[in-house]
């Protein structure tokens, strides 16, 4: 099981992306019509961001969960059709938006969710039934933590784990105990939305499959510092006494932020991981694997080092690298996954030791076009500079948008696009898309922004910025146009 090298090409989109109703995209109906698009559009791919659930500024990257899922894209409609709410329990959701209104979707969702459990655990079919108790007796060795950890941040209004009574902070027994009784009914709630969750997304992955379409997922290499992974497994995070860090992770200064970026996530005790053989990332990726076809590793640089940065600072300029775990990482992974179907996010600050690592285990790297375009440096991501196994991308969640990037490049830079594009500027998306199709590469995946030709303003997300983004749907499938363009462009380019 590795990645695939044949030469394919594909589309990247959150689901929350998905147009519909409910205020935010989700994994029913309108999300198998999309995979109905990418089928008639020649697409063999379907990059996704993490599918975990979302804390403090609505970052997928920024999970309260590693293993479970997101509730917000838990298909209501699907819910009603299966007789766990009423039509009339969706009565008083607005029509479909341009933009998530992630404080409006997290208050409905969470309210028709709770009436679709209680409605679950009060009259669902013996049948059913028996599929929940066969979901948590499978999913118990992370489910549970879960739970118990989402139960007491509710019972906390939200409060970090860290500043919790002593007793559930430090996971005394006796405390944990108790609170499983107390908190049961919440539990419960709980169990039941991870099984809607895996339900409605373990379809949607069987009819992509069926439609020829392999999901790439995405899986952040660090934690949030509030979340289930840092609280249930402490030993394996390099924290103080008082369970808080004494560094956090993040990025030294590079083309995305001048100043660095301070992301605040906890770093890991890689002793710890390596003497119990890595089994935490190895049953993280085999979820992940298990829920989607290949899996993008992000950040994959802090494998080889990672930038430690003292957690007083107030940016990322005052820290610095500290080695990874290497190859006794991955060479565990391969033993225990039978190969890597992974994709090398190798971004940023990249030195020789972290593409030696990458290359001795086959990993492809990434090859964004945007950065291709400046004469006065190394043009390493010109697009006739891609190799075979890497994938290119015209741009990542992480970047402006084509048409975006183009309209505020420097002179210099825009006449080199232009003209290695053979482009009048009006507009560039086209061109750089089909220069992706025409690299060497074995794979091409393109933001959906870029194939409808969308500025600035739908942009997914600013690095370094906090609470702005996200945001970005469509307010209808894609035409039958766009996807004619991309099956010309499949079939010329033989992806």
């Amino acid at each position: 099981m590795e990645f695939n090298t044949k030469r394919s090409a594909g589309i990247l989109l959150h689901p929350t992306s998905l147009p519909g109703p409910h205020g935010i995209g989700a994994i029913g109906a309108h999300a198998k019509s999309f995979v109905d698009f990418l089928h008639n559009a020649n697409q063999s791919l379907w990059q996704i961001l993490p599918l975990g659930p979302t804390g403090y500024g609505d970052s997928p990257y920024a999970s309260t969960s590693t293993f479970a899922g997101n509730p917000l894209l838990i298909d209501l409609d699907v819910l009603a059709d299966e007789g766990l709410i009423s039509r009339g329990d969706l009565s008083d959701a607005p029509p479909s938006c341009a933009a998530v209104d992630f404080g409006w979707a997290i208050a409905f969702k969470a309210k028709v969710l709770r009436l679709a459990t209680d409605s679950f655990a009060s009259q669902a079919a013996s049948h059913r039934v028996a599929d929940l108790r066969a979901f948590i007796a499978k999913h118990a060795w992370w489910l549970d933590d879960y739970a118990l950890f989402d139960s007491l941040k509710h019972a906390y209004d939200g409060r970090p784990f860290y500043q919790w009574d002593v007793g559930l902070r430090h996971r005394e027994p006796s405390a944990i105990e108790l609170a499983k009784v107390e908190l049961a009914e919440e539990i419960q709630h709980r169990y039941i939305t991870q099984f809607l969750f895996f339900e409605q997304w373990n379809s949607l992955l069987n009819y992509a499959h069926s439609r020829g379409v392999r999901i790439i997922g995405d899986v952040p290499i660090f934690v949030a510092m509030d979340s289930d992974a840092v609280w249930s497994r402490p030993e394996l995070f390099k924290l103080g006494s008082d369970l808080t860090p004494s560094v956090v992770a993040g990025v030294p200064p590079d083309y995305f932020s001048e100043a660095g970026q301070l992301w605040g996530n906890p770093l890991y005790d890689w002793d710890a991981h390596a003497l119990e053989g890595f089994d935490w990332w190895i049953s993280r990726l085999a979820m992940a694997l298990s829920l989607t076809d290949i899996v993008r590793l992000d950040h994959f640089r802090g494998f080889e080092a990672a930038w430690e940065i003292p957690a007083h600072h107030t940016d990322a300029r005052g820290g610095e690298w500290v080695t990874g775990p290497g190859d006794s990482f991955f060479d565990a992974l391969r033993e225990k996954l039978g190969g890597l179907p992974l994709i090398a996010e190798d971004l940023g600050v990249i030195t020789d030791e972290v593409r030696a690592l990458r290359d001795r285990h086959r990993l492809p790297g990434m090859h964004v076009l945007q950065f291709g375009f400046d004469p006065g440096e190394d043009r390493i991501y010109a697009p006739h500079r891609a190799i075979p196994n890497t994938v290119v991308y015209t741009g990542t969640h992480d970047n402006d948008t084509t048409n975006g990037w183009f309209r505020t490049l420097p002179s210099a830079p825009r006449e080199l696009a232009k003209a290695y594009l053979g482009a009048d500027g009006d507009s560039i998306h086209w061109p750089m898309i089909r220069a992706a199709y025409g690299t060497v590469a074995n794979t091409v995946i393109i933001p959906m922004q870029d194939v409808l030709g969308l500025g600035s303003e739908v942009r997914m997300n600013t690095p370094g910025q906090v609470g702005l983004w996200w945001t970005f749907r469509l307010v209808e499938q894609p035409r039958d146009a766009v996807a004619a363009v991309l099956r010309e462009l499949t079939i010329l380019f033989e992806r």
